[in-house]
Formats: C-alpha cells, sequence, structure tokens
C-alpha cells in the first residue's frame, strides 16, 4: 500500500514547530529545525526554512522506512501516519524493541493504541507535551 506524506507532515510539523537557530531539546541534544539532529548540529548553528523543509522531508522518510521495515501487517494510512510520528519523535530502536510495536506485528491494534500514553516521559519525568503528543498519535492511530 501508498501512503501519502501530508497528514503526517502536518502532525510532526505540529508538535515539533521550527526553529531556525539550533537549540537543546528535552533531552539535551543540539537540535535544530523541525526536531532534526542528525549529528551535524551544535551550539550557534543557523539555517534556512528551506533548509529545515528539506531535514524534515528527510527525517520523515527515515521513519517511514523504519515503519515499512518493521510492522509487518498492512496498515491503514491514519495508523501508519501515527506509528511514522512515534519513531520520528522516539527513534527506530525504542520502536523495534516497543510492545507498540509487538502488538500491532500481532493485529491488536485496539490494544496497541493503548501503548502510546506510555512514551510520555523524558529523564524519569511526564513531559505534558509529550502526552498531548501521544495522545494526538493514538487518536490518529484509532481514526
Amino acid at each position: 500500500m501508498r501512503y501519502s506524506a501530508q497528514s503526517r507532515k502536518a502532525l510532526t510539523e505540529s508538535f515539533e514547530g521550527c526553529r531556525l537557530k539550533a537549540y537543546r531539546d528535552s533531552k539535551g541534544v543540539w537540535t535544530i529545525g523541525y526536531g532534526h539532529t542528525g549529528g551535524i548540529v551544535e551550539e550557534g548553528m543557523t539555517c534556512t526554512q528551506v533548509q529545515a523543509d528539506i531535514w524534515l522531508a528527510l527525517d520523515i522518510a527515515w521513519a517511514e522506512s523504519v515503519v515499512n521495515r518493521e510492522v509487518k501487517l498492512q496498515l491503514t494510512q491514519n495508523e501508519f501516519d501515527a506509528l511514522v510520528d512515534f519513531v520520528f519523535n522516539c527513534g527506530a530502536g525504542n520502536f523495534h524493541s516497543s510492545t507498540l510495536l509487538r502488538l500491532v506485528n500481532a493485529g491488536r491494534h485496539a490494544e496497541a493504541a493503548l501503548e502510546f500514553e506510555k512514551w510520555d516521559h523524558c529523564s524519569g519525568q511526564v513531559v505534558a507535551g509529550l502526552l498531548r503528543r501521544r495522545q494526538a498519535e493514538e487518536a490518529l492511530f484509532l481514526k
């Protein structure tokens, strides 16, 4: 199945926001644009809106490839989009080892949806913005 990128791009943009000057994220990682890290970001770095848009497209394509590789069942567009945003934000390793992925691959989607909100912590603390993001991913996944 071919999936459209528009809805997941909007979801990711809405939670990441765009910052054209490097900043440290909640884990202290240097970040720029729409949540781009990529190992090249450092203090004082700036980028243009065009570069931020390019990085976003590349980062989403990476997250799509992770979901396509890891998920063994066909997904709806909304399920795919929710999982892509999750991978974009939480990373491939976390997704690979998650109960969320295990339940999706077992076809237990209603149970899988309940797993999103478990990923609302950073450094052991609940982060309100992460909780809102996980709730949005869950709602999209179930839509």
